[in-house]
């Protein structure tokens, strides 16, 4: 009697150790707690007008920034951010009748300041675009190059952002970024950080450059995509 009770004893611990295990095994690990969010500017709303300050197209040297994303007649641009549509009318004029401006902002008052400013200069290839924080939602395989300015470091999601762009990059598409070094919520975001999250995203960088230093920026970055 005595040797069934130490064998229902023994038992007994062994089923519990299982059990323990067991749930030890399925419990969360903090180690698979997902890195929060980096940190992001919340994105400008007001006056849009201040955009298009006296000067800002020679210190920008936005017609070098347009030769090297290539951006020509017949070509079609996406200017991601587009606020007041300062580069977007740049944009198309370069491009002229026979190519076509995506003006893409979350924005619904720049997009209705763009559309409006649109129609008063005549600008007949320019299209607004409300989109989404995480899409810019573009046509699939529509755009030549894109160009975010002074608004990637108000982009909350800039991996999904980049990643679901891809879809409507033609072939040999340029994607440039110009911004200013920061810590993401001060209106800045380092361009290590920017380079990191493009190569999460699936792009490498081709080329950067610093001659936007003249507007207050710090790098004028071009990504591809990864083969």
């Amino acid at each position: 009697m005595f040797t069934l009770r130490i064998v229902a004893l023994a038992l007994l611990l062994f089923f519990q150790n299982v059990v323990a295990v067991s749930a030890q095994g399925t419990a969360p690990s903090s180690a698979t707690t997902p890195n929060p969010q980096r940190k992001t500017s919340e994105p400008y709303t007001g006056d849009l007008s201040i955009f298009d300050s006296p000067g800002r197209a020679d210190r920008l040297q936005i017609n070098r920034v347009m030769d090297i994303l290539g951006i020509a007649r017949g070509k079609t641009v996406a200017d991601i951010g587009a606020g007041s549509g300062w580069f977007t009318v740049r944009a198309a004029s370069r491009v002229g009748s026979t190519g076509m401006v995506y003006a893409v902002d979350i924005n619904p008052e720049a997009v209705r300041y763009i559309g409006d400013r649109a129609r008063k200069e005549k600008l007949q290839n320019v299209k607004t675009i409300q989109s989404q924080p995480d899409n810019p939602l573009l046509p699939a395989n529509s755009v030549d190059a894109v160009l975010l300015l002074k608004t990637y470091h108000e982009v909350a999601q800039p991996v999904a952002l980049l990643q679901n762009l891809r879809a409507a990059l033609r072939p040999d598409a340029k994607v440039g970024i110009i911004d200013r070094n920061g810590n993401g919520e001060n209106h800045g975001v380092k361009r290590d950080v920017v380079i990191r999250e493009a190569g999460e995203a699936g792009y490498k960088l081709l080329e950067q450059y610093d001659f936007v230093k003249a507007d207050q920026m710090d790098y004028f970055l071009v990504l591809i995509p990864q083969e």
